[in-house]
Order: C-alpha cells, then sequence, then structure tokens
C-alpha cells in the first residue's frame, strides 16, 4: 500500500532509525552512520515507490533494490521489518553468529534482500543484470541500485555504468549516497569521486540532484525517473552520515562502530522525542 502522506513517512523513517541503533547496538558490530545517511531514501522506495509484497516476496513482476553498500544492512534490514518481510524484534539478532541477520544481506536467507552484496563495487553489475532480465522478458518492473560515494572509487563500477548506458537501461535508477565520508576520511582525502554528476552524466546517464533527507524531493524525484525514456537515471543524493543521532553526524568514526550503553541510550531518546 503506497503511503502518501509525508508527516506518516517521516515516522516510518524515524522508526527505521531507531531499529538501525537497536540492531547495531544489540549486535555490538555494524555500520551505523551510513544507515542512518540513506534511511530516508529507503522509506521512500519501500513505502512510496516500489511495486513490492511481503507476502510474495520472490513475485517475478516486483521491483527490485541492490543495496550495493552492503555493510548498511542495517538499514535494509530495519526498512524489510517495518514493512513486514519479518518481525522486528529479529533486528536485536544482528550479527548472532545463529542469525540470518548478518553484517552484508543474504538474498537465500532473508525474505525481501534482492542480491547478496558486501565486496564493494559489483552491485551496478547485477542490478544492470536485473533490468537487461526485466527488458528481455517485457516485464515493467523497475530496478534500484544504492551506491556509497566511496564506494564509486571502485573501477566496477563505471565498467558497469558503461553497460548500463549501452543497453539504454530506462528501467535502472541509480542512487548515490553522498554523505562524503568513507572508513578513512572524507572523499576528497581518499580517492575524490568528485564531481560525481558530471562523471555519470558523461557515461549516459539522467543526472537528478537532490537532498537525501527531503522526503517530498525523493519522491518528485521517484516521479521524473518513471518518465525518462531511452537512457539509466543516477539520483545523486546529498546526505549527512549518521543523520538523525546528533553524536554521529558527519563523524567518520561512526562508519562501522556500535555504540555503548549510554551512547545507544542518548540515541533512542533522541529518536524518540523527533
Amino acid at each position: 500500500m503506497k503511503i502518501e502522506n509525508i508527516d506518516e513517512l517521516k515516522q516510518i523513517a524515524n522508526d527505521i532509525r531507531k531499529g538501525i541503533i537497536e540492531a547495531v547496538y544489540s549486535g555490538k558490530s555494524g555500520h551505523p552512520g551510513g544507515s542512518l545517511s540513506i534511511t530516508d531514501i529507503m522509506t521512500v522506495l519501500y513505502f512510496n515507490e516500489m511495486n513490492i509484497n511481503p507476502e510474495v516476496p520472490k513475485d517475478e513482476n516486483r521491483d527490485r533494490l541492490v543495496l550495493s553498500k552492503g555493510h548498511c544492512a542495517p538499514a535494509l534490514y530495519s526498512t524489510l521489518a517495518r514493512k513486514g518481510f519479518f518481525d522486528v524484534e529479529e533486528l536485536q539478532t544482528l550479527r548472532n553468529i545463529e542469525s540470518r541477520l548478518q553484517g552484508h544481506p543474504d538474498m537465500k536467507n532473508i525474505p525481501g534482500v534482492d542480491m547478496t552484496t558486501g565486496s564493494l563495487g559489483q552491485g551496478l553489475s547485477a542490478a544492470n543484470g536485473m533490468a537487461i532480465a526485466g527488458k528481455l522478458d517485457n516485464k515493467d518492473y523497475r530496478v534500484y541500485c544504492i551506491l556509497g560515494d566511496g564506494e564509486i572509487e571502485e573501477g566496477q563500477i563505471w565498467e558497469a555504468a558503461m553497460a548500463s548506458s549501452k543497453y539504454k537501461l530506462d528501467n535502472l535508477c541509480v542512487i548515490v549516497d553522498n554523505n562524503n565520508l568513507q572508513i578513512d576520511g572524507t572523499i576528497e582525502e581518499v580517492m575524490s569521486s568528485y564531481p560525481i554528476d558530471e562523471k555519470f552524466r558523461s557515461f549516459g546517464f539522467e543526472i537528478i540532484n537532490i537532498n537525501g533527507h527531503d522526503i517530498d524531493e525523493i519522491i518528485k524525484a521517484f516521479e521524473v525517473v518513471k518518465n525518462i525514456k531511452g537512457k539509466p537515471t543516477c539520483i545523486i543524493a546529498k546526505t549527512i552520515k549518521g543523520k538523525g543521532v546528533s553524536f554521529m553526524e558527519n563523524q567518520v568514526g561512526w562508519h562501522g562502530k556500535a555504540p555503548n550503553e549510554d551512547q545507544y541510550k542518548q540515541a533512542m531518546e533522541e529518536l524518540t522525542k523527533m
């Protein structure tokens, strides 16, 4: 069921953020920063945009999502749980040795996961394959692929981007989570991929630049995407790493670290007040 009310979508995003913190704290390990930065995008995709049904997770006509930055699995898990693919309580088993919710998504064991990811740079190739298959099978499903701005330093991304353009994959939408931080520092410090929009444009993509935390702007961007024909689209979403938790925001140290008990309590208190 498509949710159009902006305030309701904001509340869902906030609940997803709580789930991310709950999961990473419970697992004593994980990647909260980049998970929190894509939460608003995930909310719009799963609750407003994508054609999916938790009761038929393998429906061949469903839209697909490839979370290429697979280490941000807590965002995907929390979103899937709130969408009804599995119980929210299962988030507390993150990275437990006996849990199916491991540090990276597993399409074989987790309902709602369309692609196993984790080795950075490979997701766009998989998304291309899904989009090409849709064309060959005369299906009208859409494929969404979320990339990290640090991840696009990988050469395979640009090989895949050439293929996206060559095959005119207008059923493919790439979303770059541009939070400007990766594990070792800022994008500029490590290996600058700027200007991201001009790079993807030169590879034949239609480009849309948005505020990745503005729900209304995200919805409108996806509406534009559906009307673009003959080429793939890339949405560059400007985001804040750790969005929603004050002490995590724009802090590279929260790329892959779990909060302690006091930090957990503070984060959950802040999100409860939002």
